[in-house]
C-alpha cells in the first residue's frame, strides 16, 4: 500500500506551490493513473515519492514506512521511467542495460531479453546515441525493469511512439501488474490513461480535482448519450440524443416506435472531455 497525504512542493521559497494538498493511495497491484497537462505537477509528485525531491511538506508511505526513512532496499525494489530518456549516450543499449544491472544488490533480468520485449535486440549493440528519440524511450523503459520491480513509476511511458510499439509497451505494462507489480502511471494521454488504469487522478495547478476508475469518472461527469441512425422517406437520417434529457429520450421512443431504425450506438463522454469540462484546460 502507498499512501500520499496533504503533499505540497514549493520551487520558490514563497509559498508559491508547485503542488497542493495532494493526497491518495494506492493498491498493492494497481495501475495508478496520475493525469494533467504539462506543468500540472505530476512529475514532481513522482520524483517526491521516488527521492529525487526532498518532502517539504506532507507524507509519502510505503506499507507505513515514510519515504524519508527508506534505504537501498527501497530503491532495490522500484523501477523508474522518466519522459525524457538519460542513458549514456556513448554506451551501447545493451552496455546501459549492463551498466545499470549492476548498481542493485538483488537478481536481475537479462538485458538482451529486455531488449527484445521492447523491439530493440536487432540494435542492442548501437550507441545509444544514435537511438531515436522513441528508442532512448524504450531503452529507458527497459531499463525500469532491469532489477524485477515490485513498484513501477512510469513518466509519459508510449510518448513518441508508433501505435504498434506503444501497443508493446502497453502489453508490458499489463503483463507486470497480472505479475503482481504496482504501477503509477504520469501521463496527459488519456486514452493510454483509459485502456490501463484501474483508476486515475485529474491533476490541475497542483490539485486534484477528480479521483475514480475511468467507468466511474464517466458516469458521473460524462453525458449518457446515443447516436440513433433511422430510415425516413427513402433517406437515412441520424440524431445524437441525451438520455438525462426527457424530451431526447421522448423522442427517442418515438423515433423507435415510427421510424426503420438502421443503428443505435452509445456515445461515451472521453477522459479528456470530462477533463476538460472539469477545468477548462486542454492537455497541452
Amino acid at each position: 500500500m502507498i499512501e500520499v497525504s496533504h503533499l505540497f512542493h514549493d520551487y520558490t521559497g514563497k509559498g508559491q506551490y508547485a503542488v497542493s494538498d495532494v493526497s491518495f493511495t494506492i493498491s498493492k497491484g494497481e495501475i495508478f493513473g496520475f493525469l494533467g497537462p504539462n506543468g500540472a505537477g505530476k512529475s514532481t509528485v513522482q520524483n517526491i515519492m521516488t527521492g529525487l525531491l526532498r518532502l517539504q511538506k506532507g507524507e509519502v508511505l510505503y506499507d507505513g514506512k515514510s519515504v524519508k526513512t527508506l534505504g537501498p532496499e527501497f530503491f532495490n525494489r522500484i523501477g523508474v521511467s522518466f519522459e525524457h530518456p538519460n542513458v549514456y549516450t556513448k554506451l551501447t543499449g545493451f552496455e546501459n542495460l549492463s551498466y545499470y544491472a549492476r548498481l542493485f544488490d538483488v537478481p536481475t533480468q537479462d538485458p538482451m531479453k529486455l531488449l527484445d520485449m521492447v523491439g530493440l535486440r536487432e540494435d542492442a549493440h548501437k550507441r545509444a546515441g544514435a537511438y531515436s528519440k522513441g528508442m532512448k524511450q524504450r531503452l529507458v523503459f527497459a531499463r525500469a525493469l532491469i532489477n524485477n520491480p515490485s513498484i513501477l513509476f512510469l513518466d509519459e511511458p508510449t510518448a513518441g511512439l508508433d501505435p504498434a510499439t506503444a501497443s508493446r509497451i502497453k502489453d508490458i505494462i499489463r503483463q507486470k501488474q497480472q505479475e503482481g507489480c504496482t504501477v503509477f502511471l504520469t501521463t496527459h494521454n488519456m486514452f493510454v490513461a483509459d485502456e490501463l488504469c484501474d483508476r486515475v487522478a485529474f491533476l490541475n495547478e497542483g490539485r486534484i480535482v477528480a479521483m475514480d476508475s475511468p467507468r466511474n469518472l464517466k458516469l458521473r461527469y460524462g453525458e449518457r448519450s446515443i447516436k440513433v441512425e433511422y430510415r425516413e422517406g427513402g433517406k437515412v437520417k441520424s440524431q445524437l440524443l441525451f438520455l438525462e434529457k426527457d424530451s431526447d429520450r421522448a423522442l427517442l421512443h418515438d423515433i423507435i416506435d415510427h421510424y426503420d431504425v438502421q443503428t443505435i450506438h452509445s456515445q461515451e463522454a472521453t477522459l479528456e472531455h470530462i477533463f476538460i469540462s472539469l477545468t477548462g484546460r486542454e492537455l497541452v
